[in-house]
Order: C-alpha cells, then sequence, then structure tokens
C-alpha cells in the first residue's frame, strides 16, 4: 500500500504533535513535516512535496488560505485539507476559493480528518454541509459607500492578506491600511473577517 505523505500546517506546537500521533497511528499516512505558519509551509512543500497538507486558517503572518492559493499555483500537486476552528460558511467558501480540497473543524471526531485526507488523495473533495450558498447581491449600494482603495483593501482582507502584506501591495503606509480598515468597518459595519469575507462575496468582489 502506498502510504500518504502528509504535512501540518498549524501555529500551536501541541496541536501538530497531537497530529502527527494520530495521523502516523494510521497505516496509510506518513507526516514528513510540520510548519508553523503559511510561508514555512509553502517553503516545505516546495522542498518535500508531500501529497497532502493539513493546513490551519489562522497563523501569525501568512494564514492559511494565503499559503493554500500560493501552493496552488507552486505545488498543484498537492492537495490542502483545511483544519480550523471556524465554523462559518464564509470561511468553507473562501477555502474553496482559495483551492483547499477538504474542509474540516477541529471539533471533528478524529475520523473526519483521517477521512477527509484519503479522500482528496483520491480525487474527491470534502467539504461540510453549509447552511446555504452564499447569494451574489445585485445591489451596489452598499459599494458606493467606499471608495476604489477601500474596495481593494476589503478584497484583500478577505483573501487573508495581512496588513504589512496589503501595504505591500497597494504601495502604501500600513497606517493607511489600518485607516480603510477603519472605514470600511464604520460605513458598512463589517467587525469581523467572517464578516468581509461574506460581504466580498455576495457583492462580487471575489471570483465564485
Amino acid at each position: 500500500m502506498s502510504r500518504i505523505r502528509v504535512l501540518i500546517a498549524d501555529d500551536h506546537a501541541l496541536v501538530r504533535s497531537g497530529l502527527r500521533a494520530l495521523l502516523e497511528a494510521q497505516p496509510d499516512l506518513d507526516v514528513i513535516g510540520e510548519a508553523e505558519d503559511g510561508v514555512v509551509a509553502v517553503e516545505c512543500c516546495r522542498r518535500l512535496r508531500p501529497d497532502v497538507v493539513v493546513m490551519d486558517l489562522k497563523m501569525p503572518g501568512r494564514g492559511g488560505i494565503s499559503a493554500t492559493e500560493d501552493l496552488g499555483v507552486e505545488c498543484p500537486e498537492t492537495k490542502v485539507v483545511v483544519l480550523t476552528m471556524h465554523d462559518d460558511d464564509a470561511y468553507v467558501h473562501m477555502a474553496r476559493l482559495a483551492g483547499a480540497r477538504g474542509f474540516v473543524l477541529k471539533k471533528s471526531l478524529a475520523t473526519e480528518l483521517i477521512h477527509a485526507i484519503r479522500a482528496v488523495q483520491a480525487g474527491k473533495t470534502c467539504f461540510p454541509a453549509i447552511a446555504s450558498a452564499l447569494p451574489r447581491r445585485t445591489d451596489r449600494a452598499p459599494l458606493d459607500l467606499i471608495t476604489e482603495r477601500e474596495r481593494e483593501v476589503l478584497t484583500l482582507i478577505a483573501l487573508g492578506h495581512t496588513t504589512p502584506a496589503i501595504a505591500r501591495r497597494l504601495h502604501i503606509s500600513e497606517k493607511t491600511v489600518e485607516t480603510h480598515r477603519a472605514h470600511i468597518r464604520d460605513k458598512l459595519g463589517l467587525h469581523t473577517r467572517a464578516d468581509l469575507v461574506r460581504f466580498a462575496l455576495e457583492h462580487g468582489l471575489l471570483k465564485a
């Protein structure tokens, strides 16, 4: 039996240790590496070429969504299974858009993660049922409340980019990024990243 080569990406050492023990107890799974953030995860994938990455969403620096997008370009043969505590439907949509093949909640049974790894390696997808597909809004009135630059910042935040990354991409200061973020929050009432993701999807700022 060919063993599935797995990389674990999570910023908590105890979580990585627990996942390693869980996965290596399976006869067909082999943990070949660990990463504490998205940057290291991409670097490890370039070097080790795992079959599957178990990817946390929220990590310091580059998070799981951004890292998953990079892997789709740099290591397209590697499949990503998102493992997260965030059960908002918006994150499931974001994981799909980024190119993940599976999505498992940390509160799930261990068998669900193992099943997801095996499923994506077999060429399938493994996503939870969500309450409903996010509708595409046709009215543009809310978007008219924010400037073009604020729209760019909102989109990049929804895609998982950090403040420093947005500043570099748009050639503005980090303070300016935070100012735009505050304006977006005040004008649209979007206080969490899940709110931003949902708004961006509903108003066509992200490709669904």
